[in-house]
């Protein structure tokens, strides 16, 4: 026999269920429009990336055709042929990752530091070379925490670069170069060993010593980014511009304040540092 259910006992479970239903489509409610806050917000926060990096961009792009302008004026040493190197391997990177291509977060991140890398040497070159002052300055990309990831060891060597780039010292370029020169050294050597670059590829080119060229190892350090050739030829190239910066800078300390104003040797250390940073990136 059926239970008897009274009409108010009836009228409360209506009401209940109503109650329940009510909940449920408040629950549904809130929790579509929290996702709709967070899509907005993701949005905004891409869109505002996008617009940041597009001005980062344009920004790189107009100081390196006005600095390259300058230095084109100027009798050209070595170190300024291997600015205008890097260069040209830039403008190649810039043919294959042209505008539309399509690419990674990460390989974006990449583009982006190889545009502020030439920016940045365009203007250390007319800054020692040219006694030039810039017109305008790149971001700043501090190394932060990324080398001491890397190695400890390598940190400190970079702390005491950077000290010894003291207005009161009057070796403070020898001093940083020959600290900065071997931190780009061990940092390829660490995470580019002769051994696993062998492992990676077995016919890769080798220097007349046997080891692995850097060329070689700065692919085995990029193996994971699945990027274009010329990504590596621009990092070599790169790479060849600091350490020609390094020999410039060790030939010129003579006298008793060295031949180099501080705020060039601040421009120097910028240059340096984000090129690390740019090791630390492709590395990682």
């Amino acid at each position: 026999m059926a239970k008897h259910i009274s009409t108010s006992q009836l009228k409360s479970k209506l009401r209940q269920a109503e109650q329940k239903q009510r909940k449920t489509i408040n629950d549904y409610n809130r929790a579509v429009k929290k996702y709709n806050q967070q899509v907005k917000k993701n949005v905004d926060a891409y869109n505002r990336y996008v617009r940041e990096y597009n001005a980062s961009v344009r920004k790189n792009k107009q100081i390196i055709t006005r600095e390259l302008r300058k230095l084109n004026n100027y009798n050209n040493s070595t170190y300024i042929v291997s600015t205008q190197t890097m260069h040209r391997y830039y403008m190649n990177v810039s043919t294959v990752y042209g505008e539309g291509i399509p690419v990674t977060q990460e390989q974006n991140v990449i583009l982006d530091l190889i545009e502020s890398e030439q920016a940045n040497s365009v203007i250390t070159s007319n800054v020692i070379e040219n006694n030039d002052i810039p017109e305008e300055d790149t971001e700043d990309r501090e190394i932060g925490d990324r080398l001491r990831l890397v190695s400890e060891d390598l940190d400190n060597r970079w702390k005491g670069a950077v000290y010894a780039l003291n207005p009161q010292n009057p070796d403070a370029a020898r001093h940083f170069c020959t600290s900065a020169r071997e931190i780009f050294t061990e940092f390829i050597e660490m995470k580019a060993p002769d051994l696993d670059v062998f492992n990676y590829n077995p016919k890769c080119a080798k220097t007349d010593r046997g080891n692995a060229t850097r060329k070689e190892k700065i692919r085995y350090m990029m193996r994971n980014k699945d990027m274009d050739s010329c990504v590596v030829e621009f990092v070599e190239a790169d790479i060849t511009n600091i350490l020609e910066l390094f020999h410039v800078l060790s030939d010129g300390t003579h006298g008793a304040a060295g031949r180099y104003e501080f705020s060039k040797l601040l421009q120097v250390k910028k240059r340096v540092e984000q090129g690390i940073n740019f090791l630390c990136a492709i590395s990682r």
